[in-house]
């Protein structure tokens, strides 16, 4: 339903909230009658609209000028999932205290693995792609054990913090000029130390570039380590159709890697507070066993809290996601797929506006939706200084970019005859991840090229 307000922000289903309570309540009828303790509506409401009021602080997050960090809207579906589901409050550590909630937690983790073609596996979901990072070294440390850890420059720094903490030796690999994990460096370090784990990273938070995964299993063959997907950006392409070849068999080989993490409160539409661990191999389970008999005891079924690290999580998260994938399945084909294409035609046109504009200079074509370019200047440094100007003038214009800090070497400098007395640029980056960017893309460069022209650009 088309949203009356002129920002964008949804209200008109918020009637569908109050039907959903009354179903729910209907539920509980067999118990006594009970009132809780009544509520100031005066105060709360008082309070509520400073809460708005301090909400106003904020970028415009849910908006198509906004299109900087990875923020995408929660689908209505999740909104109003979650907050119903917070009437019970839901802990999804153990069958007693989120019954509905944990078997809607396993069916919509069951659906994200599909999309990676896992029928067999065993997974749950997380507050996060830290969390479902850990875990996944946690596992392979376990299997690996003091066997070293390593992920591309380009990795999110995660990784590195993980280790640290698991008590895991650590090393980065060097990247190409496509900011994807060089596969002769990867070699080198396979042949002189004692790899356990290759990290892969599809979809690197800089550049949202994609790691050569076909290479890295063929190199398993030989060296026999594991291989971690750190997907938790880019997981939901592979719904997309119209991937590059390259890119897409990547994707098609997601089925032959030992665990993956995605994050559904990115182009899943989840609010914050839900990632996704998946282990191919479902006998890892054996190393979260635990004894905490004052939490089973109702059931003799799996408890999610018997296959995670974390205990107390939240049930509605796994509602919000469950109510969503029902609303737009994930499935190539679907409404969600459509989505994942339309960030991607978004970027590849907004990709060859800057290609083709004399101002800027881009580094590679973008593998998913991320877009990354900077100002020509007469050398890296003052290049840097245009990018954040820029940044700043876009952003009075209510156009919200980021800056990422790249090496300059990802850059082909002998095209504009910029000086390199700097080894990394600052970059100008946009996130094109909603549907809606595709429609907004001449909103988007008439500002960009209004708010360049403004610096002199």
């Amino acid at each position: 339903m088309e949203s009356k307000h002129p920002v964008g922000i949804e209200l008109e289903t918020l009637k569908i909230l109050e039907l959903a309570l009354n179903r729910l309540s209907s539920g509980f009828q067999e118990l006594d009658s009970f009132r809780p303790e009544p509520v100031d509506v005066t105060k709360l409401e008082s309070v509520l609209l400073e809460v708005a009021d301090r909400m106003k602080d904020n970028f415009p997050y849910f908006h198509p000028q906004y299109a900087g960090q990875i923020m995408k809207p929660p689908h209505p579906a999740a909104r109003l999932a979650y907050m119903l589901s917070l009437y019970i409050n839901p802990n999804n550590h153990a069958l007693d205290g989120g019954r509905a909630s944990s078997y809607m937690e396993k069916e919509a983790v069951a659906m994200i693995a599909g999309m990676y073609g896992w029928e067999k596996f065993i997974g749950h979901l997380t507050s996060g792609g830290t969390m479902a990072n850990l875990e996944g070294l946690w596992v392979s440390g376990l299997l690996n054990p003091g066997r070293l850890i390593v992920a591309s420059s380009q990795s999110h720094y995660t990784h590195e913090r993980m280790s640290k903490l698991l008590g895991l030796p650590f090393r980065k690999v060097a990247v190409d000029h496509s900011a994807k994990m060089s596969i002769p460096d990867l070699q080198k370090m396979l042949d002189t130390e004692d790899v356990g784990t290759v990290v892969a990273t599809v979809g690197t938070t800089a550049a949202g570039m994609v790691d050569p995964i076909p290479e890295i299993l063929k190199l398993q063959e030989k060296y026999h380590f594991r291989i971690h997907v750190d997907a938790a950006y880019g997981g939901y392409f592979a719904l997309a159709r119209n991937l590059a070849p390259a890119t897409q068999e990547i994707f098609d080989h997601l089925t032959e890697v030992d665990s993956i993490v995605v994050d559904p409160h990115k182009h899943g539409m989840q609010p914050f507070g839900c990632g996704c661990v998946l282990f191919k191999d479902p006998t890892v389970g054996r190393f979260y066993k635990h004894d905490s008999p004052y939490t089973y005891f109702t059931s003799d079924e799996l408890h999610l809290g018997e296959i995670s690290l974390e205990c107390s999580h939240p049930g509605a998260a796994a509602v919000a996601l469950w109510a969503t994938q029902k609303m737009v399945p994930p499935v190539r084909g679907g409404e969600l797929s459509d989505s994942m294409e339309k960030g991607r035609r978004a970027a590849l046109s907004f990709h060859e506006k800057l290609k083709s504009d004399r101002r800027f200079m881009t580094p590679f074509d973008p593998d998913l939706d991320i877009v990354i370019w900077a100002p020509v200047a007469s050398s890296v440094s003052e290049a840097s200084g245009m990018s954040r100007k820029l940044f700043e003038e876009a952003q009075k214009n209510q156009l919200h970019l980021a800056l990422a800090d790249l090496p300059v070497d990802f850059f082909d400098l002998r095209e504009t005859g910029m000086a390199k007395d700097e080894d990394h640029i600052v970059c100008l980056r946009s996130v094109l991840m909603k549907p809606e960017h595709e429609d907004w893309l001449g909103r988007i460069w008439d500002i960009l090229d209004r708010s360049a022209e403004n610096i002199g650009l």
